[in-house]
């Protein structure tokens, strides 16, 4: 472990947004912990950012999410942007005010949901032309009117506009992809331009492919951005293949800028991705388990409709202290869910929430204290315990 004395690394001389800065506080290997500083308040790093597709995380309260230690969630501009829309949030005060959240938010760009419409869409060098999946009405998503919706939402943290094939694919049609993106990424530059307070980040495409990476990451950083992401994972290949990236592509972004992974993922998929070097995460699995009654635990994936905890008064998780754990007990959860009370649905997001910061939390606090290896041991072995046994 390498203890670094607080390198503020928005410091002057490095090129960042007005009031966002990265200050890295300890690496253990290729791990990494610090914070990120923007005007509505710090992220601690390594974060994992709770989605709020349609603002509002699934189920939660505002201050719930909060509770459960998250610094920063994530808006989607695709969704916002048929639903209400990004004028009618502007004119209601901006994403903060309307979904009653007060720290940071990050908007992905609404390309990743732009690729999952397939027949609804058409690609073309100036951007995309899709259809609503909601009401069938035509709609152009291009670079600049991503970054245009994103400054009507407010959002602190910018995406830049990409393209992000599916995986598996040819080297070439990835190549033909990500060198797509990259001109979209000097594009969404161009039209974000100076905005105090508010941050630009570059995301990496390339699939599997080293070199295609390298490519990616040298004209984004010729570009210049306030972050960088890793895109392009998580969407197919596989933990093995997405892990292989990882081995290499965040050491191919600047050490003096935030590295995020999006749409990642599973527990280990996280623990894996921060001993690799990476900052930043978002997915949805936390709250859409929940819903579906599956519960993350320090001993695995709990799934609550099965008929052995319905007489079962011990609690999710012994060790959790989130209201789930706390004041309920597994029949009860059992019983809940099974009769599709909405209670259900707010108990289980909000432990698995809890559960995800819980293991950020801890994550942090081992890189800093130069105990990773044994953190990463004792959690891979607690998981293979599996849950407890059935009364």
């Amino acid at each position: 472990m390498q203890r670094l004395p607080g390198r503020d690394l928005s410091e002057p001389g490095v090129a960042m947004a007005e009031g966002f800065g990265f200050t890295l506080k300890a690496t253990d290997g290729k791990a990494r912990t610090g914070v990120i500083h923007t005007t509505r308040g710090e992220i601690r790093t390594p974060a994992f950012m709770p989605v709020g597709t349609a603002a509002t995380v699934k189920a939660m309260m505002p201050e719930s999410v909060a509770a459960t230690g998250a610094d920063i969630l994530l808006g989607n501009t695709y969704h916002l942007m048929l639903r209400p829309g990004a004028e009618r949030i502007a004119r209601l005060g901006g994403l903060h005010k309307f979904m009653n959240w007060e720290k940071p938010i990050l908007t992905d760009s609404g390309g990743f949901q732009v690729m999952s419409l397939a027949g609804l869409r058409k690609l073309t060098e100036e951007g995309v032309k899709f259809s609503s999946h909601i009401d069938g009405s035509k709609h152009m998503l291009t670079p600049e009117r991503s970054m245009e919706i994103q400054k009507l939402l407010g959002s602190d943290i910018v995406m830049c506009f990409d393209e992000c094939p599916a995986l598996p694919a040819s080297d070439e049609e990835v190549a033909k992809s990500m060198r797509l993106s990259m001109r979209w990424a000097q594009r969404s530059r161009d039209a974000f331009g100076d905005r105090p307070g508010h941050a630009l980040f570059g995301i990496m495409q390339g699939g599997v492919n080293e070199a295609l990476r390298g490519e990616s990451a040298e004209a984004l950083k010729g570009i210049g951005f306030d972050g960088y992401a890793v895109g392009g994972l998580a969407v197919g290949e596989g933990q093995e293949a997405m892990f292989g990236v990882l081995n290499y592509a965040p050491d191919m972004l600047p050490e003096d800028k935030p590295r995020y992974l999006m749409g990642v993922g599973k527990p280990d998929d996280i623990v894996g991705a921060v001993e690799r070097g990476i900052d930043m995460m978002d997915c949805v699995l936390p709250s859409r388990s929940g819903r579906t009654g599956q519960a993350w635990t320090r001993r695995g994936q709990v799934n609550i409709k099965n008929a052995r905890h319905q007489d079962d008064p011990r609690p999710l998780d012994e060790a959790c202290s989130c209201p789930a754990c706390r004041n309920y007990s597994r029949a009860y959860l059992h019983h809940v869910l099974r009769s599709q009370e909405i209670i259900a649905s707010m108990l289980l997001t909000w432990h698995n929430l809890h559960y995800y910061q819980e293991l950020m939390a801890g994550l942090r606090g081992a890189i800093e204290a130069g105990s990773l290896s044994a953190f990463v041991a004792d959690f891979h072995a607690r998981r293979a315990e599996g849950d407890i046994e059935p009364l």
